[in-house]
């Protein structure tokens, strides 16, 4: 059975750049593995944000880890593997620092629990994030370290893929935004800190998911909890399909400079 494996860093990161590939290769026969590395404990709660006096960190893990099963029975994922690192914030957070937190973890004994998962499933493809954490995030970045170390440790011939956005969609996607009246949320990312997405000649895989939008959309939605941070969620679903209707993804292995763009993760396994 061919397998793909998506390694995430927490409940939601499996909606927001995967969530297409995940449920269309499920709904073709692929078996769908994800790995959410952390509980999720410093995101929102109902009513209080991480560090507000209200915020008990054993209750959001309760309503995330029920979310994550609710997004993965709509996007089809046939396991969930949770590693149960705890989650640590955004980058220079003093979360970042705590004992059993997934970015002090060593990576060597991170890695651990991903190594016997990969032994157990034998991924045909990998998919997680590049070394910039898609965004700076830690625990993203902490995920990609890991997936790498777990290939190498396994000798796994996985092919692995980062998605990403190319940059010339993201312009594009801007102007279509302000065309519609939607408001972008407000950019308070340092100028000189590298920016979201590729240049095109970086893209290696670019997949149609145009007819699992819905179940993206939906597999978003589950995520109740952290809805407010969810800018999707906002946009109307013309809107939606036209921005989530691909994902596109950097190929790393196999390196193949110059070869022609995949539009299947799987090509040449099948």
């Amino acid at each position: 059975m061919l397998t793909l494996m998506a390694v995430h860093a927490h409940p939601d990161d499996e909606a927001s750049t995967t969530g297409g590939i995940l449920a269309k290769y499920s709904a073709e026969g692929i078996r769908t593995v994800l790995v959410t590395c952390t509980n999720g404990e410093l995101g929102d709660s109902p009513s209080h944000k991480p560090g507000d006096d209200g915020h008990d960190t054993a209750d959001v893990v309760a309503m995330r880890t029920k979310e994550l099963e609710d997004s993965c029975a709509v996007l089809g994922i046939d396991h969930l593997e949770m590693l149960g690192f705890h989650d640590s914030g955004m980058m220079g957070w003093e979360q970042n620092d705590t004992p059993g937190s997934f970015w002090s973890t060593p990576v060597e004994e991170a890695a651990k629990p991903l190594i016997a998962l990969m032994e157990k499933y034998q991924p045909d493809v990998v998919v997680t994030y590049d070394d910039f954490g898609f965004y700076g995030h830690p625990d993203h970045i902490q995920a990609h370290r890991i997936t790498l170390a777990a290939l190498e440790a396994t000798g796994s011939s996985a092919k692995l893929y980062f998605p990403t956005f190319r940059l010339s969609a993201m312009e594009a996607f801007r102007k279509r935004v302000a065309e519609l009246g939607v408001e972008l949320p407000a950019d308070d990312e340092d100028p000189d800190a590298p920016r979201i997405g590729v240049p095109d000649e970086m893209i290696g895989a670019t997949v149609d998911v145009m007819d699992f939008t819905q179940q993206k959309f939906d597999s978003l939605k589950a995520h109740v909890s952290q809805a407010e941070n969810i800018f999707f969620l906002k946009m109307p679903m013309e809107l939606f399909r036209e921005a989530f209707g691909k994902e596109e993804f950097v190929r790393v292995r196999p390196d193949s400079p110059g070869a022609p763009v995949d539009t299947d993760l799987f090509a040449g396994l099948r």
